[in-house]
C-alpha cells in the first residue's frame, strides 16, 4: 500500500482550496507529489492565471529535490544564488520555484511527498498547503 493514497492526496488538494476560499485568497493551483516526485493529486481553480499549475508543481518538485521545504529553499537563493541557480538547472522538466509554497509532507519525520502551492502570495500559498496537509492527518514542513 501506498505511503500516500489517492484519497490522502485528494484531501490534501480539496483541504488547501477550501482553506484559500475561507482566507479570501486569489485563485490557486494545487499538486500534490508522491516521495519519488509521482504526480498524485491536482486541482487548480478557475481563474487561475496561466502557468500556476506549473509553478505550484516546480515548487513541490524543488522541495522533493533538495528535500528542504522551499522556504529553506528561498533563504538559501538569498544566502547562496549561485548554488540555488545551478540546482535549477538540475532539477529536471518539473523545475525548481525558490519561494514558499513548496511544503514537504512527512508522518513521524518520514518524507512521503510533497505539495505545491501557486496563486496568492507565497506565504498564503504556504498557509493553504500546511492546512491541506494537516487535514489529512500528516506533518506539513514547509522549511522554516
Amino acid at each position: 500500500m501506498s505511503d500516500l493514497t489517492l484519497e490522502a492526496a485528494n484531501t490534501i488538494v480539496a483541504a488547501a482550496l477550501k482553506t484559500g476560499r475561507g482566507l479570501g485568497l486569489k485563485p490557486l493551483a494545487v499538486l500534490v507529489y508522491d516521495a519519488r516526485g509521482a504526480l498524485k493529486a491536482a486541482g487548480v481553480e478557475d481563474g487561475t492565471s496561466l502557468r500556476r499549475a506549473e509553478i505550484a508543481g516546480a515548487k513541490a518538485n524543488g522541495a522533493l529535490a533538495l528535500g528542504l521545504g522551499s522556504r529553506a529553499i528561498a533563504k538559501r537563493a538569498e544566502d547562496q544564488a549561485y548554488f540555488v541557480a545551478a540546482v535549477t538547472h538540475v532539477a529536471g522538466p518539473a523545475g525548481l520555484v525558490p519561494v514558499p509554497g513548496g511544503v514537504l509532507i512527512r508522518r513521524d519525520g518520514r518524507l512521503l511527498g510533497a505539495v505545491g502551492i501557486s496563486g496568492d502570495t507565497s506565504d498564503n500559498d504556504e498557509a493553504a498547503a500546511v492546512a491541506g496537509i494537516e487535514a489529512a492527518g500528516f506533518q506539513a514542513d514547509p522549511g522554516a
